[in-house]
């Protein structure tokens, strides 16, 4: 996700998608999960997750008030809000506004929801040094309605954010998890919030992706297709698999580096679409025990060196002969 839209420390990035498109699914970092008009048995289930991968540890689940997070931002510590989802909080408080005979709105929302909003998410925000140096990230998520991101709330908190990630129904049910729309999708802050080794192998990736989308739109009526439009549908349809991440799948920076760095280099285009999942399991096994030493090297240095970059095509080129033999 973060290789299409970077969040950075202090961001608000809004999380927005039809039902059931795998919002909710989203290494050391301190985690408040605010379940707003959810389901017991959901909670439940989300805790016993978070508890299997030992995530317990930093991560508090509430499901009324948000303040819990303050206190981190404010003694220095980093610290991830989610609001889940912030479309319910504005069903209520417009029940709440109507049987008060408050006069209605747009979509009969009282017209103060804005601020409902905002007071909560204006407190995102990234700390100088003489104030700690803490953070406070807020991912709200807002559940449309087919789709419909002009609605008064997705517009409302769109406003508000600084930027959005939009999960579409349709990429969802071809199986494309994280299914993010990457022409919709956007962060305010961009490429200042990665580090230099993801902008480094992914500074391209999100363009293509996006231009990718577009072409394929258009290719299906078509046969007679130039050689650029072919190799950009080719590597396209490549990059989509490489994206594609298990529900509850999280993966390190430096993991997510080594992958990209295959896709966006080029050395992935003659691999069968259908191999590619099972090439990414496989070149992370492989790296994972012969080339330790890499990775710590990416991780510690946050970037990709020439001695390391010559290491990585060593090591993707002959992963590779041995892959297709």
């Amino acid at each position: 996700m973060l290789l299409l839209v970077p969040i950075g420390r202090g961001q608000r990035e809004l999380i927005i998608g039809d039902l059931q498109t795998g919002k909710t699914s989203i290494k050391k970092l301190y985690c408040i999960y605010v379940a707003i008009g959810q389901k017991r048995s959901m909670v439940a289930q989300l805790v016993k997750r978070l508890t299997d991968a030992d995530a317990m540890k930093y991560t508090i689940v509430v499901s009324a008030t948000a303040s819990d997070a303050a206190p981190l931002q404010d003694n220095g510590t980093h610290a991830l809000i989610i609001y889940d989802d912030l479309s319910k909080q504005a069903v209520a408080y417009r029940q709440m506004s109507l049987l008060l005979c408050r006069p209605p709105g747009r979509e009969a929302y009282p017209g103060d929801v804005f601020y409902l909003h905002s007071r909560l998410l204006e407190r995102a925000a990234k700390m100088n040094d003489s104030f700690g140096g803490g953070s406070l990230t807020a991912l709200p998520v807002i559940e449309m309605q087919a789709g419909d991101v002009s609605a008064y709330v997705p517009t409302n908190v769109i406003s508000i954010t600084d930027g959005q990630i939009f999960l579409e129904t349709e990429l969802f049910y071809k199986g494309i998890c994280p299914a993010i729309n990457v022409g919709l999708s956007v962060s305010r802050v961009g490429s200042a919030a990665q580090t230099r080794a993801m902008k480094q192998v992914a500074g391209t990736m999100k363009l293509e992706l996006a231009q990718y989308r577009e072409v394929a739109a258009f290719a299906q009526f078509s046969s007679d297709l130039d050689a650029a439009t072919q190799q950009l549908l080719s590597r396209g349809v490549r990059l989509t698999e490489l994206r594609k991440q298990g529900q509850y799948s999280p993966m390190a920076f430096e993991e997510q580096v080594a992958v990209i760095y295959a896709g966006v280099r080029g050395y992935l285009d003659k691999l069968e679409p259908s191999k590619i999942t099972k090439f990414e399991h496989a070149f992370l096994a492989h790296v994972f025990s012969q080339h330790q030493a890499l990775l710590g090297n990416i991780r510690t240095d946050g970037k990709i060196s020439e001695q390391s970059d010559a290491k990585l095509k060593e090591i993707v080129t002959n992963f590779l002969a041995g892959f297709e033999a």
